[in-house]
C-alpha cells in the first residue's frame, strides 16, 4: 500500500467521524484512550511497517495492495471502529476467560482435597477405626502422632507385645562379633573362603553379576540360585487384633511337591536331589537335604540348607506381613505352613549350637508368635535359651504377661528356670548394691515350690549331668525323690524334655549348690510333717488332669543337644516322618536308630536280573552275604572312600 492511498484512507475516516464539542468530554473517553494504548501497546504488527521509501511501488506492494482491497471490501459492511472495540472486547474476554480459568483451578483443587479427605473417612470406616475425621490435626506433628497410634492399635496386641522380636538380634554373625571379636571372625571367614569350591562359587556369582534380595532372617550367598516365587503368601483375615495369612503354592511348586510325594513313598533321596536341580527352592526336598546332611556329619551342609528355606519362605511374605511385631498369624494345621515352623525350629537349633543364644532366643519368639497352639513346643525352649542369653529380667516378665496369666510356673521347665532365673537376679542385685523392695519370692523359696511340684525332675537331674557329690545319695532315698515317673503321661513326657534340654545348666557349681541346699530343706520339713508333699501332689493332678499324653507329637530327641549320626545309607529316618511312626518310644528313639531303621541285606538269588540292576542304583540297598562282600560293594557305592559302621 502506496503512502498516497494511505493518507486518502484517513480523510475519509475523519469525515465519517462526527463532531464532538472539544469541552465536552465523555465519560468513557479515558477508557477508550486507555484501551486504545493497551491495544496499540499489545499489537504485533505496526502499520507503517507497510510503508516504503518512497512512493515507488514494487510489485510486493501491487500484492499487499490487493490484500488489503479485500480486507476493506470486507470491512464496508463493518465500521472501523466497530473493529477496534472487538478486538478490545476480544483482549477483555481473554483476559476474564484467564480468571475464570484459575478460579475454577482453585475451586478444583479445593474440591479434590475435600474428595481425598472423603475416601480417607472411607477408608477409616471401612477399618471400623474410631476415629473423628473433623478433629485430626492438620499440624504434620499431631498427624504423625494419631498414625503412630493407630498403627499401634492395629499391629500390637497387648498379649502379644512379649514376643516382639528385635531384628538386629537376628543376625548370627554380629553376635559372633560381639562375643569373639571381628577380627577372629573375619579370620574364620577367610579359612572358610580358601576352599577350592569357594572360588568357583564367587566367579560363577561375577558371571551372573546376580545380587541377591536382602533379608532379615538370613544373609543370602552369592552362589545361591534367584529366587524364582514359586510360592507366595496371602492375606486371609483380621481377627482379634491378629492378621492371618498362609502360603499359597503355584503350579509349578505344585508339580514338584507331587514329585515330592512320588519319592518319598519309594524312599528316593536322589530323586529329592533331581528336584532341587529344577525347583531349588522346594522347601520339603531342602528339609529333607538337610536331614541327611545333619545325620551324615555335615553340619554346615545342613545349616545351608535351612538358610536356604528360611531365604525362600522371607522372599514369599505379604507387604502386610510383619511378623517382628508379634501381630501375625499362620496356622500350623495347613499343610502348606508346616515347613515355616519346621525350618525356624531348625534354624534355632542351628543357632543355639554355634553359641548365639541370643539370636536363637529371637527366633524361638517368632516361632512362638507365629501360632498361638505352639506346634513345636517353643515355650519349653525358651526359657533354656533367655538363661544361657542372660536375659534374666526379660523370662520373669513372659512368665507374667504371655497368655495374660502366670500359669507358666506350673510346668516343669518354667518352675525351675524361674529359680534360677531370680538367684541370678539376686546375684546381680548384690553386686549393684541395689536391693529392690519387690513382693517375689526368694530364689530358695522358688526351688523348694519347684522340687515339691515336680521330685523326679532330681533323679534324673543327677544322672544326666551328671552330680556325683555324696550329699545327693542321701537326698535321693528320701520317699519324694526316689521315684523316677510320677505317673501322669504329659507331666513326664515334659520333665525328659526339660532334662534333655536344661541339663547343661545345672553343671555350674553356684545351681548345684542352690539345689542341694533346697532339696535338704525339702527333707527336713517332711520328716517333721508330710502333709506339704500331699497338698502338692492334688495341685499336679489337678494342672495335668489328661490321662493321656498330651504332647505326644514333640519328640524328646528333638530337643537334644546331642547329634546322632547313622551311615549314609540309612536314609529311612529322612524320608519318613517320625511323628507319624507308631509303637516307637521317643526316649529309645536316638538310641536304637541304627537297629531299627537298618534295612537287612537283600538276597538277589533267582530274580530278574534287570530288577535287581535298578534296585543297585538305591542308595539305601545293601547287598551282603557271609563273606562281608557286601560291605566292600557299600564302600564303593558310598564314594567317600571311607568305611561304615560294623553291621
Amino acid at each position: 500500500m502506496s503512502a498516497r492511498l494511505f493518507k486518502k484512507f484517513l480523510k475519509e475516516q475523519e469525515l465519517l467521524q462526527p463532531q464532538k464539542d472539544p469541552h465536552i468530554k465523555d465519560e468513557n473517553d479515558d477508557d477508550e484512550e486507555e484501551e486504545e494504548e493497551h491495544v496499540n501497546s499489545g499489537s504485533s504488527i505496526n502499520p507503517f511497517d507497510l510503508l516504503n521509501d518512497g512512493d515507488h511501488v514494487s510489485d510486493q506492494d501491487d500484492e499487499l495492495e490487493t490484500s488489503e482491497d479485500i480486507v476493506l471490501g470486507a470491512g464496508d459492511k463493518q465500521d472501523p471502529q466497530e473493529l477496534k472495540g472487538t478486538s478490545n472486547s476480544v483482549s477483555r474476554s481473554s483476559h476474564k476467560s484467564k480468571k475464570k480459568k484459575k478460579k475454577k483451578n482453585k475451586e478444583g483443587a479445593c474440591e479434590s482435597t475435600h474428595k481425598d479427605e472423603k475416601s480417607l473417612d472411607a477408608i477409616l470406616e471401612a477399618l471400623s477405626l474410631d476415629v473423628k475425621t473433623s478433629a485430626l490435626p492438620r499440624a504434620p506433628e499431631k498427624a504423625k502422632a494419631v498414625n503412630t497410634k493407630l498403627h499401634d492399635s492395629l499391629a500390637k496386641p497387648p498379649a502379644a507385645s512379649i514376643l516382639e522380636v528385635d531384628p538386629k538380634y537376628l543376625n548370627a554373625e554380629n553376635e559372633l562379633r560381639r562375643i569373639f571379636g571381628s577380627k577372629v571372625v573375619k579370620s574364620f571367614e577367610k579359612s572358610n573362603q580358601t576352599g577350592p569350591g569357594s572360588s568357583r562359587q564367587v566367579r560363577g556369582g561375577r558371571r551372573g553379576g546376580y545380587i541377591p534380595r536382602k533379608t532379615v532372617l538370613v544373609t543370602a550367598s552369592e552362589h545361591w540360585p534367584r529366587w524364582d516365587g514359586s510360592f507366595s503368601m496371602e492375606f486371609l483375615e483380621v481377627k482379634d487384633g491378629y492378621h492371618y495369612f498362609r502360603y499359597v503354592h503355584s503350579s509349578s511348586y505344585a508339580q514338584a511337591q507331587r514329585a515330592f510325594e512320588a519319592a518319598k513313598a519309594i524312599h528316593d533321596l536322589n530323586g529329592i536331589a533331581s528336584i532341587l536341580l529344577y525347583n531349588p527352592y522346594h522347601l520339603d526336598s531342602l528339609l529333607t537335604m538337610a536331614d541327611y546332611f545333619k545325620f551324615a556329619g555335615e553340619q554346615q551342609m545342613s545349616a545351608e540348607s535351612i538358610s536356604k528355606c528360611l531365604y525362600a519362605l522371607e522372599c514369599a511374605w505379604h507387604p502386610l506381613f510383619t511378623p517382628f511385631q508379634g501381630n501375625c498369624q499362620v496356622k500350623f494345621n495347613d499343610e502348606k505352613n508346616k515347613p515355616m515352623f519346621t525350618t525356624l525350629f531348625a534354624h534355632m537349633k542351628n543357632m543355639d549350637k554355634r553359641g548365639c543364644h541370643r539370636s536363637a532366643l529371637e527366633v524361638c519368639k517368632l516361632l512362638l508368635s507365629l501360632d498361638s497352639d505352639d506346634p513345636m513346643g517353643a515355650k519349653f525352649y525358651i526359657d533354656y535359651l533367655s538363661l544361657r542369653a542372660d536375659e534374666y529380667a526379660w523370662l520373669e516378665r513372659f512368665s507374667e504377661d504371655y497368655q495374660s496369666d502366670s500359669s507358666l510356673w506350673l510346668f516343669p521347665n518354667f518352675s525351675f528356670s524361674l529359680a534360677v532365673c531370680r538367684f541370678y537376679l539376686e546375684k546381680q542385685e548384690s553386686e549393684e548394691g541395689t536391693h529392690a523392695l519387690t513382693a517375689k519370692s526368694s530364689s530358695t523359696e522358688l526351688m523348694k515350690q519347684a522340687l515339691m511340684l515336680h521330685p523326679s525332675v532330681l533323679k534324673k537331674l543327677i544322672e544326666k549331668v551328671p552330680l556325683k557329690d555324696q550329699a545327693w545319695t542321701g537326698i535321693v532315698k528320701d520317699a519324694l525323690f526316689r521315684a523316677e515317673e510320677v505317673g501322669i503321661p504329659s507331666l513326664d513326657h515334659l520333665i525328659n524334655i526339660y532334662v534333655e534340654t536344661n541339663y547343661l545348666i545345672w553343671r555350674l557349681p553356684d545351681l548345684q549348690k542352690l539345689l542341694r541346699d533346697a532339696a535338704q530343706q525339702i527333707v527336713e520339713t517332711l520328716k517333721r510333717d508330710s502333709s506339704e508333699a500331699k497338698d502338692w501332689a492334688c495341685v499336679r493332678k489337678e494342672a495335668f488332669s489328661s490321662e493321656k499324653n498330651e504332647y505326644r507329637h514333640l519328640l524328646v530327641s528333638d530337643f537334644s543337644h546331642s547329634t546322632p549320626t547313622l551311615p549314609p545309607e540309612n536314609l529311612q529316618p529322612f524320608m519318613v516322618d517320625p511323628r507319624m511312626m507308631e509303637g516307637m518310644h521317643n526316649e529309645g528313639l536316638a538310641a536304637n536308630a541304627n537297629e531299627v531303621l537298618r534295612a537287612p541285606p537283600r538276597d538277589v538269588t533267582n530274580r530278574n536280573a534287570l530288577a535287581v540292576l535298578f534296585e543297585s542304583m538305591l542308595p539305601w540297598v545293601h547287598y551282603g552275604d557271609a563273606n562281608g562282600a557286601g560291605e566292600d560293594g557299600d564302600n564303593l557305592m558310598n564314594g567317600n572312600g571311607q568305611g561304615n559302621e560294623e553291621h
